[in-house]
């Protein structure tokens, strides 16, 4: 008999939430790489809300797709965060609903009262900058991974 090893677990969709800094570099890392149409990110401002519907490349499923060779997943995931005073983005044409997005970092840099601001790095120099009372973020998946469409992990270059 063996002991058990973490790929034997059972897998179940992720459900997070970050209320410091800390926990959100792990969402972030998470996030890494997740696309999104222009069509897919809601500011709620009577709610204080603002949410993106990604694809996110399951970074956290990467080793165990090489380990036994098989194809590397997305899923579609909900990425909320609440307590939002205010939104501005830059590099980000709107109007145009066919615009695909690359979300490459989420970084918080707070104020001393513990509010502070949300900055949301995307490909191509766009940016979101969230201006938060405190940082209160959910990640959470809403389908079922499915086949990644390039058939790969994303890279960066060096």
């Amino acid at each position: 008999m063996t002991d058990a090893t973490f790929e034997d677990g059972r897998e179940a969709p992720l459900n997070l939430g970050a209320l410091d800094a800390d926990d959100l570099k792990v969402v972030a890392s998470l996030v890494q790489d997740a696309i999104f149409p222009t069509t897919e990110m809601t500011w709620q401002p009577a709610h204080h809300r603002f949410a993106l519907l990604l694809n996110r490349f399951r970074w956290e499923d990467k080793g165990t797709a090489e380990r036994r060779g098989r194809e590397f997943e997305r899923v579609q995931s909900v990425l909320v965060f609440d307590s939002v005073l205010s939104v501005a983005s830059q590099g980000i044409d709107r109007g145009d609903k066919d615009t695909i997005l690359s979300l490459l970092d989420v970084e918080f840099m707070p104020t001393d009262d513990g509010a502070g601001q949300v900055l949301l790095t995307l490909a191509g120099d766009g940016a979101i900058r969230l201006n938060v009372e405190a940082l209160d973020v959910t990640l959470k998946d809403v389908t079922r991974p499915y086949r990644a469409p390039s058939g790969k992990a994303p890279q960066h270059p060096d």
